[in-house]
């Protein structure tokens, strides 16, 4: 009896390359197929507009400015960022520290041996969906409770000075924190200790440090410096920045992508310098 072979049929092209296009696709599945965005993302989005309306639904007996104010419209249409920041926190952390907790981490470095592109590729992912689903809450919290503010000749359209480029900065602003949380979760590769760590950051630091402001004047000078203060800045007018001495909304957004940058920075090095 004669044994037949069979021949091996290659199913890679021989001018096969790995690009940071292709990364870039792997990664966009690998974060849109899982459930836990989906769900993260739909949070942002249900939080912001049912904070909105309900904010919207009270302000009557809590005290409605003079005339139409778009000062006090943006607050409503962006008081959810501060729920929103803490999903897209999480979200960031778990973008990394998941493949962590599944193994998954070796086959993707196996495939992609430098191994920035695929942090590269995750952040910029990661930031434009935090950022367009920011864009549908806020502009969408916005849309909602328009027809509230008009029944009290109180509306504001987008046409107000400054007034759309607040929006946009305050999704851009949860893009960022996504980011942010991916450099940590890349750098402790924990889930529990990355979402800790972005937890601490953006809740837990100010507090601290408005307590010793207290005791300590230049500690107080610090506060518009932090993360949260500063993504507070970039949702806002810059008028209402001038009168309430914080940071303008350019500034903001300049010591946001720093806090980010230094994240990715020594999360880079992290993953460059050690095993997965």
């Amino acid at each position: 009896m004669s044994t037949t072979t069979l021949p091996v049929v290659s199913t890679v092209r021989s001018d096969a390359r790995l690009t940071f296009g292709g990364i870039l696709r792997s990664e966009w599945i690998k974060i849109t197929s899982l459930r836990s965005t989906f769900w993260s993302l739909a949070i942002i989005v249900v939080l912001n507009l049912g904070i909105s309306l309900l904010f919207a639904s009270t302000m009557a007996s809590a005290g409605l400015p003079a005339g139409p104010s778009a000062g006090f419209t943006l607050t409503t249409a962006t008081v959810g960022i501060m729920f929103g920041q803490l999903v897209a926190a999480v979200l960031g952390v778990l973008a990394m520290s998941g493949e962590y907790s599944t193994g998954m981490i070796r086959s993707t470095l196996t495939a992609a041996p430098s191994r920035l592109p695929v942090l590269a590729a995750k952040a910029i992912v990661l930031f434009g969906l935090v950022t367009v689903v920011g864009l549908i809450a806020l502009f969408g919290s916005w849309a909602a409770t328009y027809p509230m503010f008009a029944a009290l000749d109180l509306a504001v359209g987008l046409g107000e000075p400054g007034f759309a480029l607040a929006l946009i900065g305050g999704a851009t602003y949860l893009g960022l924190i996504a980011v942010f949380a991916l450099g940590l979760g890349t750098l402790l590769r924990s889930a529990a200790g990355g979402i800790a760590a972005a937890l601490g950051v953006i809740l837990i630091l100010p507090v601290v440090l408005q307590l010793l402001g207290i005791a300590v004047e230049w500690v107080r000078d610090l506060v518009p410096y932090l993360l949260s203060s500063a993504g507070e800045s970039m949702g806002s007018l810059a008028t209402d920045a001038e009168a309430s001495g914080t940071l303008e909304p350019w500034a903001g957004a300049l010591v946001v992508l720093a806090w980010a940058a230094v994240s990715l920075l020594f999360a880079a090095i992290a993953l460059r310098g050690r095993d997965a």
